[in-house]
């Protein structure tokens, strides 16, 4: 199909869809109560819609007292039951597909209902969405003149009592009508091998001689992958590979350690960057503006959003909010309700609204990732942000990390352990650690009362890494590829002290 007509199919839809973008934007909480009651509607005959008699629910009030808070651990039974085959139990139309997801919580794989309408009215509809916000603030976008180069988790889909399980790439890429593969690289036989590193190797091999326009993938392993295109073909630039590459879309872990790397292999001011945050669980929220992070929560997309401060968070007085009720600046759990039937579902995530109107998020951290055994609360935006402040006045550079407790011994105070894989390692560092330290007092009140005078922290004690230390323990670990990572910060010191152990091998 020639260019023109492609990208006026894409203007047409474009204006189409920004008028049910403006709805939302307008009245977002009548946008989320009408659809609230519409899941409750839905799925009133379900298992669960009975147990909590969802057709007499006429309030959120009622919504919120009725039904309870669950993690997946407590959602998981009827999971497994679906799972076997049985219908009807949280959500009326049949569930094949379940994303497979080892979850960064612990090591016991999570399967996550995929209903077709979470497939067609959350995942595809946010891809699509995606576009339009990119097209709609970047009119000479010249995306359908090439590729987009993805990069997923995917591998094989594996069938199981008239189910489907696999990775949330795999079950998309499944699903995709048959002209979506004619747009994107590598194709679908390569983009679902399982064999990480074979994988590496036939992208590389199918993606140097084609058009990339744009990127899209977990920035952690397409900066391994991008490393390697350059390895291979020798040059020192992405752009003297693909000259018409124009966009990077990107999420699933934070970007802040990773951009002054993708700056050296992409040196163009022109080139854009846009965060999406989605999950197995559903997609939440999309950078709708160029240069900037702040990302736009999608209200229509079947997902009925409540929040608990984390101050409250896992405590007696825990308190559960709708959109209504947020304020800025204020770190909050996220708790979903969805079209594939998860009901008031823990995702695990914290964000922090940057903008009421319209709701605009920044992704804080997780709710189980985080440091708080002296009572520093310590959490990943903090993390991040000190780390980017001190690499950027050391002239050092970050692969990755994780964090964990010197938990207390006897008369020996407690401290922060972290181990770091630098790209770039600072000259000094001594001085890398007294900055580090300071940039974290600066940005936690609770972490500088605990460090004052040494009362209840040490200062945080460093190491280095070996090279590919991390990679190496996620390959030991079966975890390349896709979504996976190491923690980065941790409450306990299992991570550690494997990372540790593995470093002096």
């Amino acid at each position: 199909m020639p260019i023109p007509i492609v990208n006026s199919i894409a203007s047409w839809f474009l204006k189409k869809r920004f008028h049910q973008i403006e709805l939302f934007l307008k009245y977002p909480n009548e946008v989320q109560n009408e659809l609230l009651f519409s899941l409750l509607k839905h799925a009133k005959d379900t298992e669960i819609g009975k147990q909590y008699d969802f057709d007499s629910i006429k309030s959120y009030r009622e919504f919120n007292e009725r039904i309870p808070i669950v993690n997946y651990e407590e959602f998981q039974p009827l999971i497994e039951r679906s799972r076997n085959g049985e219908q009807n139990i949280f959500w009326p139309r049949p569930i094949k597909w379940f994303a497979k997801s080892s979850g960064t919580t612990n090591a016991k794989s999570k399967f996550i209902p995929v209903s077709f309408e979470s497939l067609e009215d959350c995942h595809y509809a946010a891809s699509k969405d995606l576009l339009c916000m990119y097209l709609n603030n970047n009119e000479d976008a010249q995306l359908f003149t090439g590729k987009s180069l993805r990069l997923g988790g995917s591998k094989e889909l594996y069938k199981e009592n008239g189910t489907v399980f696999g990775d949330l790439s795999a079950i998309l890429i499944d699903n995709m009508p048959f002209w979506a593969e004619f747009s994107s690289t590598p194709s679908n036989r390569v983009s679902l091998m399982s064999d990480w590193e074979h994988k590496m190797q036939a992208i590389v091999e199918e993606t140097v001689e084609e058009n990339v326009t744009s990127l899209a993938g977990v920035p952690s392993w397409m900066l391994v992958l991008l490393n390697n295109v350059l390895e291979k073909t020798g040059k020192d630039s992405l752009f003297d590979i693909w000259p018409n590459l124009e966009v990077y879309f990107h999420g699933g872990v934070n970007f802040n350690p990773y951009v002054e790397q993708y700056k050296a292999i992409l040196p163009s001011d022109k080139f854009r960057y846009y965060e999406i945050y989605n999950a197995s669980e559903g997609f939440f929220a999309i950078q709708d503006q160029n240069n900037s992070s702040d990302l736009l929560l999608m209200l229509d997309y079947g997902i009925f959003y409540e929040f608990i401060p984390m101050t409250s968070y896992g405590t007696e007085e825990q308190v559960v909010i709708p959109l209504s009720e947020v304020k800025l600046n204020t770190n909050y759990a996220v708790v979903i309700t969805t079209n594939a039937g998860l009901w008031r579902y823990k995702i695990g995530d914290t964000i922090r609204f940057v903008s009421l109107s319209p709701h605009r998020v920044k992704v804080s951290g997780r709710t189980k990732h985080h440091i708080n055994a002296f009572g520093e609360e310590l959490i990943i935006e903090n993390a991040e942000e000190a780390l980017r402040k001190v690499c950027k006045h050391t002239s050092a550079e970050i692969v990755d990390y994780t964090a964990a407790p010197i938990f207390m011994d006897g008369k020996e105070k407690g401290a922060h352990e972290w181990i770091i894989e630098f790209k770039r390692p600072p000259v000094d560092m001594e001085y890398f650690e007294e900055l580090f330290d300071t940039s974290l007092k600066l940005l936690n009140s609770d972490y500088e009362a605990k460090r004052l005078n040494n009362m209840t922290l040490n200062k945080p004690k460093i190491h280095t890494a070996r090279p590919n230390l991390f990679y190496d323990w996620l390959k030991e670990n079966n975890k390349l590829g896709g979504q996976h990572k190491v923690p980065r910060l941790s409450n306990n010191r299992n991570y550690i002290d494997a990372l540790l152990q593995l470093n002096t091998i």
